[in-house]
């Protein structure tokens, strides 16, 4: 089993279903829910442009290799009613995996750890929340470091302490 830690998103229409029908899917499919954060408001980043997000992190113990997880996690992006748009656009769902234990992964579709998560808020608050203490394998620091040193100072607001 590999501990993995997921982040995901929604600016568009129901947002906390759509982030509650992806953590079931993802429950099915990819492993047990071991850890979830709150969930979080956050600005649009890259393309600001448009609705705020609700985060939400969340852990999994799985089974499946990072490119086999990659495919499920697309599959439950399509499945939610994601449909693909302009890079950084609005989206019902967007999953994109975070760390993958402590592996390091460099392929054409994907990245682990996330090549952009130590410069952004929207990902280190809820991700320090659950794993604070894991360590980013490339940087080589905690999460809880990576959060106190990021330059990105977009709203990241906590939701009531809404959970799902």
């Amino acid at each position: 089993m590999a501990e993995v830690y997921l982040l995901l998103g929604s600016n568009l229409g129901d947002r906390l279903q759509h982030l509650g029908k992806a953590k079931v899917l993802i429950a099915e499919r990819c492993g047990a829910i071991t850890a979830q954060s709150a969930i979080y408001e956050t600005a649009a980043w890259g393309n600001t442009e448009q609705q705020s997000f609700y985060n939400q992190a969340i852990g999994i113990n799985t089974t499946l290799a990072p490119a086999d997880l990659l495919v499920a996690v697309k599959a439950i992006e399509k499945e939610v009613g994601r449909v693909e748009t302009i890079h950084w656009g609005p989206r019902i769902i967007d999953i994109d995996i975070i760390l993958y234990e402590a592996e390091v992964v460099d392929l054409p579709q994907l990245q682990i750890p996330h090549p952009y998560m130590h410069q952004r808020r929207f990902t280190l608050v809820p991700l320090a929340e659950i794993a604070g203490n894991v360590i980013q394998p490339v940087i080589n620091k905690p999460i809880s470091e990576l959060l106190n040193e990021c330059e990105d100072d977009s709203e990241v607001r906590r939701i009531n302490n809404i959970s799902l």
